[in-house]
């Protein structure tokens, strides 16, 4: 017996399931799970530090001990990862606190696996919080400030992965956006012994207005241009899937679309063209601005970011890195 075509069928009448919470739940057909998210945390050394974010209110610096404080509470509360950035105590034009023994991240990573055992740490790889210059790779001087190396800067990412690999992470996430990376990456893990090391790849990473606060965070900020040269156009959306689809021939295991709110129908083209783990990472002014509004009273703060959320995964995202986790979670468990 052939289908009917849907319009056959008699109308649904969706009122008749929105009559209890019960029934809501039931024929929801998009659901958040704390075991969802990642949290984002910034490490530096020192003892005792937790140094505000002006521009992101409940975020800190933290020294190794208040870094164990922050993930344990975060893990009491059901979050399976954290992803983690490091603030060095000195820069240089080679990165060398990236891929150093005990580097800040390395540091970070032992201890983390050490203290909890059963967190998932994931680590960022980039240059930019360890070079001098704040950009993402090697830079070859020039009249206006110099010229980004694509190829010298993956051996340097190559060992910053492998050394955070080796330090103890669950899974790496190559953020740089340099051409190339996760084959390098991907090479430099197998050849550790660290082939069952995955790789979550910020794929589709735009140059976004959204990252603001961030530059405050991890004291980033490139002392001359931009990144635009290697972070991509936000008008594009077919090289958004292109650059995704290159990641996943060269050896990503997951990838990652940044920002998520105001590119959701990026996540949604990623997850249907590849079907491959998508994470979507709410990035630092999404956050700052909700705080900023609810500080306000302007809207409801748990509303919006539990909306925010659910957005993102009916988009079509797996994975949501938040720095509300350790709330949303409290809120889902509530």
């Amino acid at each position: 017996m052939s289908a009917k075509p849907a319009g056959q069928f008699p109308a649904l009448r969706p009122r008749r399931l929105r009559q209890s919470a019960a029934l809501r739940g039931l024929v929801r057909e998009t659901h958040l799970s704390i075991a969802q998210l990642v949290l984002p945390l910034f490490v530096r050394s020192g003892k005792k530090i937790r140094k505000p974010i002006g521009a992101m209110p409940g975020v800190f610096q933290l020294s190794l001990d208040e870094l164990v404080r922050e993930a344990t509470r975060a893990h009491l509360l059901g979050v399976p990862a954290v992803l983690l950035f490091g603030i060095p105590d000195r820069k240089d034009e080679r990165a060398s606190g990236a891929y150093a023994r005990k580097g800040i991240v390395q540091q970070a990573v032992r201890l983390l696996k050490r203290e909890l055992p059963e967190l998932l740490v994931v680590t960022d790889v980039c240059l930019c919080e360890y070079m001098s210059h704040g950009h993402c790779g090697i830079v070859q001087p020039g009249p206006r400030g110099g010229k980004i190396l694509n190829d010298p800067s993956l051996e340097l990412l190559a060992l910053a992965a492998a050394s955070h690999a080796e330090a103890g992470a669950d899974i790496i996430a190559p953020s740089d956006m340099m051409d190339g990376r996760v084959r390098a990456i991907r090479t430099a893990l197998d050849g550790a012994g660290f082939g069952d090391t995955p790789i979550m790849s910020y794929a589709a990473k735009f140059a976004s207005a959204y990252y603001g606060p961030f530059r405050e965070a991890a004291e980033s900020t490139p002392q001359f241009g931009d990144r635009r040269s290697y972070q991509m156009d936000a008008a594009n959306a077919n090289e958004a899937l292109r650059e995704v689809a290159l990641d996943i021939q060269e050896g990503a295991d997951i990838v990652m679309v940044k920002p998520a709110l105001a590119y959701l129908d990026i996540i949604h083209r990623v997850k249907t063209e590849f079907g491959y783990p998508t994470a979507a990472y709410a990035v630092s002014a999404e956050y700052s601005m909700v705080k900023a509004a609810a500080a306000q009273g302007w809207i409801d703060e748990r509303a919006v970011t539990l909306e925010s959320l659910l957005a993102m995964r009916r988009a079509g995202a797996d994975i949501l890195i938040t720095y509300a986790a350790a709330d949303v979670a409290k809120w889902l468990g509530e």
